[in-house]
């Protein structure tokens, strides 16, 4: 089936114009929208929904659509939406994006089932998302850089955060460290990563690939990346884990094969989870507004959906969490 790079590609414009033209966007001139027009119908380009968001009136529901639905962080996160939208006489829906393309979580966005959505999934394609929003269906992303007229993204300074914890580890002299990653394709991961090579740079130090290990940020993930550091023999001085569920599953494959944190080896997460500071040893992390970031995209949402302007980004900031699991070397 086309898609909407199909027919920017067939049109010969950006991708962002044939989602405005195919949206009846007027900054698109009539000419260029006749060429994008043309173009779908010559590849039966299909939108669903397109003609229905046109006609319909509003169903005051929202959608929050997330990776996953489980866990501490996504819970939080959905609480504070959940907040904003019953404030503002909406019901909200919360929804996974597993699956892709043909998730329930597409067919919401596609068939515009709801009257706006926000969006913290790294599996929802950058296309879907531009040829979704329009005037009537706003959408806030909150794991990427996206810019549209309707489209706004919220971000969090995971750069800065993966830096500072880095520099933390380097501060307490720590040469040796180690960065368990998220999912490959996750923005935030992305982040997290480039801030932890800077810090390293700085002081002069190298990544070693033997400890360039992926947890996927869930606990398990971060449990089986730390047994197959521990198999190799050499250990790092500390480990800084992309988030917090990794650093705790972690911490229970460094106690399951008697190496003591921080004693032996430090470790700080990122997100400051509420289980973080319950753990022992309690995590030292990287605390990011998570709560702050649902109210923040909810309220942009349905500013949006009142027809009010926003800018077309806001980034927020993170602090440093000093608990129990670094110590100098």
């Amino acid at each position: 089936m086309a898609t909407i790079k199909d027919v920017a590609k067939l049109a010969g414009v950006a991708l962002s114009t044939a989602s405005y033209a195919l949206n009846g966007d007027s900054k698109v001139s009539a000419k260029t929208k006749a060429k994008v027009l043309e173009a779908a119908r010559e590849l039966n380009y299909r939108k669903n929904g397109f003609a229905m968001d046109l006609k319909r009136s509003r169903t005051n529901t929202i959608a929050l659509i997330l990776t996953d639905l489980s866990g501490p962080y996504y819970s939080e996160l959905i609480r504070s939406v959940q907040d904003v939208a019953l404030t503002n006489g909406y019901d909200l829906i919360a929804c996974s994006s597993m699956g892709g393309r043909d998730s329930t979580a597409v067919r919401f966005l596609r068939e515009k089932r709801v009257d706006g959505a926000i969006v913290l999934a790294h599996n929802i394609h950058d296309d879907i998302l531009m040829e979704s929003a329009g005037t009537r269906f706003p959408i806030i992303v909150m794991d990427r850089q996206l810019s549209g007229d309707h489209l706004v993204s919220v971000l969090v300074d995971g750069e800065q955060g993966g830096y500072l914890a880095t520099r933390r580890l380097i501060r307490g002299g720590h040469e040796s460290i180690a960065y368990i990653s998220g999912p490959a394709n996750s923005y935030d991961n992305a982040l997290r990563y480039q801030g932890y090579l800077r810090a390293m740079r700085e002081a002069g130090l190298e990544e070693k690939s033997k400890w360039r290990l992926n947890g996927n940020f869930v606990r398990e993930g971060g449990f089986s990346a730390t047994k197959t550091m521990i198999m190799q023999g050499e250990l790092p001085s500390a480990v800084f884990y992309g988030n917090d569920e990794m650093a705790i599953g972690g911490l229970k494959a460094f106690a399951d094969s008697g190496i003591s944190v921080p004693q032996d080896i430090s470790v700080i997460g990122f997100d400051d989870i509420q289980l973080s500071e319950y753990v022992r040893p309690q995590l030292t992390t990287i605390r990011q507004p998570k709560h702050e970031a649902g109210s923040l995209a909810g309220h942009l949402l349905f500013q949006m959906l009142n027809g009010e302007r926003v800018n077309p980004s806001y980034t927020l900031t993170i602090d440093l969490v000093e608990r129990e699991s670094v110590r100098p070397l």
